[in-house]
């Protein structure tokens, strides 16, 4: 006779423990009564933008001081952010302009050159100097709590501070050179101000990009040596696109390049040889698209890693 045993019945299952079963967090609760959160994180867009309006002054601030310790050791000193792009177009004048005869077909080849160069300068310069802006001022970062997007915008805000110094050597350069002041001059102001969002989309993106990956600021001289070549600074993109038969893209490319699309306008403004003829359709709309399209996802790309940047 076998005696059969009954399984053992299974043991209650446990109830789960819901959010709303725990014990509330005095410490959370104590944050949350003042408005306290938690440090590093990454606030919302609105607010972020915010706390940077508030910031607004370190950011004038830190650029100006910037600017003025940059050269302080040399003995031309502020000098040097006008000399530097008036040799540069000395350099490019006798290597394109003589050497290879880039200025045949180009009136005022000279006005032409210095105006590509200046604007070519800024441009180059806020993209080269924001890819370390982050990386550069880790201590900062890391000892204190604001918006990061303030250390690529004051590279930016120092750039545009000595454009404005080096436009008034251009514009007596013009002068000198046979040009005279018409109402297309005033075109200058937009285009500086599309010019600045524009860069100042590119500097967020670049110190982003260079601050997960600092090897990036070793490359990025060539890269934009690469651009200026492509840009028109040195020679004239139509009369290039009249001679040559390029490919459609090719051409479309050269033309929609946000940084010929500010040259040509700056050079549309204030040379009175450069005709609209020569200016890219619809161009103010492709300058604004191109100023709000990167100006704006620029700081929103850099925003989104804003708790990562100083970590490990």
């Amino acid at each position: 006779m076998t005696v059969t045993t009954a399984p053992p019945a299974p043991a209650p299952a446990k109830p789960r423990s819901s959010a709303k079963d725990k014990a509330p967090d005095p410490i959370a609760e104590l944050a949350a009564a003042h408005d306290l959160t938690l440090s590093g994180a990454r606030p919302t867009l609105p607010r972020y933008v915010a706390q940077l309006w508030g910031r607004r002054h370190f950011v004038t601030a830190y650029a100006t001081a910037r600017m003025h310790a940059q050269y302080s050791e040399a003995s031309l000193g502020q000098v040097w952010h006008l000399v530097t792009p008036l040799l540069n177009a000395a350099v490019y004048y006798f290597i394109f302009g003589i050497v290879m005869h880039a200025s045949h077909n180009v009136p005022n080849y000279l006005p032409f050159l210095i105006t590509g160069v200046f604007v070519w300068d800024f441009i180059g310069s806020c993209i080269n100097a924001a890819t370390r802006s982050v990386q550069g001022n880790l201590g900062l970062v890391r000892a204190l709590h604001f918006p990061r997007a303030s250390l690529p915008l004051s590279t930016v805000v120092q750039l545009f501070q000595q454009l404005l110094v080096t436009m008034g050597a251009l514009i007596i350069l013009l002068l000198i050179f046979g040009q005279t002041p018409t109402p297309n001059w005033l075109l200058a102001f937009p285009t500086l101000f599309l010019m600045a969002a524009f860069c100042a989309g590119c500097a967020m993106i670049m110190a982003r990009i260079g601050a997960k990956s600092p090897d990036v600021s070793q490359l990025m001289p060539f890269v934009l040596r690469t651009w200026m070549y492509a840009s028109g600074v040195m020679w004239s993109i139509d009369q290039m696109l009249s001679t040559d038969h390029l490919p459609h893209w090719v051409s479309m490319a050269l033309k929609l390049n946000p940084a010929a699309v500010f040259i040509d306008l700056m050079r549309f403004a204030l040379i009175d040889t450069y005709a609209a003829s020569q200016l890219p359709p619809h161009v103010w709309l492709i300058a604004l698209g191109w100023a709000l399209v990167v100006g704006v996802g620029g700081f929103v790309f850099f925003w989104k890693a804003e708790e990562e940047y100083g970590r490990g």
